[in-house]
């Protein structure tokens, strides 16, 4: 017995009483077609089960229903959960993701980009290692661009990033509520928009709340456990009375649990510490388990996608997004 020959679009076509190219537009959503010929031909597909091949997809709707994700962070620690949310979106969109990583480097980054437009994606998203703003790729490329993480530095983009001016303070209303008074800061170096970011949130939420930092100023280094150990000497050295600190990152945090401990301190009841990343290899591992502020990357990711599909389809929304934190409380506070 022959086998069947599978139907294509012209069966459609004939089935609705309709011609190939309003099908097309049907079948795809694009270009204007009555509600009731839009119907019909929907009706006419589904009775020949019709089911157009990617290929054939694409040359009607001028789409290869893939994306390039291109990534700078060669360490993944904040990268990877921003390509995992994004890539879930992309799976539920039924879009094929091809991924590069730049390494940090400029020249390879121009090599993805070259390579990712010649396989004729429909988008790209750029992922950035840290919150600094990095230089528009925009307006040398023919598709859209929404950047994650890391802004573009051009305020005519999409970009989305975490709002740490409000993590941080999320941190500090949480130790006033526990009655905490005498609060300090201890943070990564100052040339990261993160450290300045997290340092402005710290500093309104105790205005706020009516208080002043402890020792008088926001402590600036690097975003390391042995920092956060020599913080802590610092600290209790400069205000014997302090009950509690918001650090920069998870990194600086145990460091500083670690040292109060050596000091007589103890966590939480005398000292309250707060971390910053939810970085859970470090947060959930500490003892005690750390309080800290997580930037959500996932949802970052996942609503970054979501905004690529709104910009393929001339649905771009400008400007720089600023994605809530969540605080997530665990005993080094409670």
């Amino acid at each position: 017995m022959a086998s069947q020959r599978p139907v294509t679009i012209t069966d459609v076509a004939a089935r609705a009483g309709v011609s190939i190219a309003t099908v097309s537009k049907a079948l795809n959503g694009r270009g204007q077609v009555r509600a009731e010929t839009r119907q019909r031909v929907m009706r006419a597909a589904e009775e020949l089960s019709f089911q157009p091949n990617a290929l054939a997809r694409s040359l009607l709707s001028g789409q290869t229903r893939t994306v390039g994700l291109l990534t700078s962070d060669s360490v993944g620690r904040f990268g990877i959960p921003v390509l995992l949310g994004a890539e879930d979106a992309f799976g539920a969109g039924e879009m094929a993701v091809l991924l590069c990583d730049a390494r940090g480097d400029s020249i390879r980054e121009q090599h993805h980009i070259r390579t990712l437009l010649a396989r004729r994606v429909d988008g790209l998203i750029v992922v950035g290692e840290s919150t600094d703003a990095r230089p528009s790729i925009t307006r040398d490329l023919t598709v859209p661009v929404v950047y994650a993480y890391a802004p573009s530095d051009d305020p005519a983009d999409v970009s989305f990033v975490p709002d740490d001016v409000d993590g941080a303070a999320q941190a500090i209303r949480h130790l006033v509520t526990l009655g905490r008074r005498r609060i300090a800061h201890v943070t990564g170096p100052t040339y990261y928009q993160a450290s300045r970011d997290r340092a402005a949130g710290v500093t309104a939420a105790l205005e706020e709340a009516g208080l002043s930092l402890s020792g008088g100023q926001v402590l600036y280094g690097a975003w390391s456990q042995r920092w956060g150990r020599q913080a802590a000497e610092v600290i209790l050295r400069a205000d014997p009375e302090t009950d509690a600190v918001v650090c920069g990152s998870d990194q600086i945090a145990a460091g500083m649990v670690e040292a109060a401990r050596e000091r007589g301190r103890r966590v939480p009841e005398d000292f309250a510490v707060i971390g910053y990343d939810n970085w859970e290899v470090l947060s959930t591992e500490t003892r005690p388990p750390l309080t800290t502020v997580d930037m959500n990357l996932e949802v970052l990711g996942r609503t970054a996608a979501q905004h690529l599909f709104a910009a393929i389809d001339g649905r771009a929304t400008p400007g720089v997004h600023r994605m809530p934190c969540r605080l997530i409380i665990r005993d080094s506070t409670v």
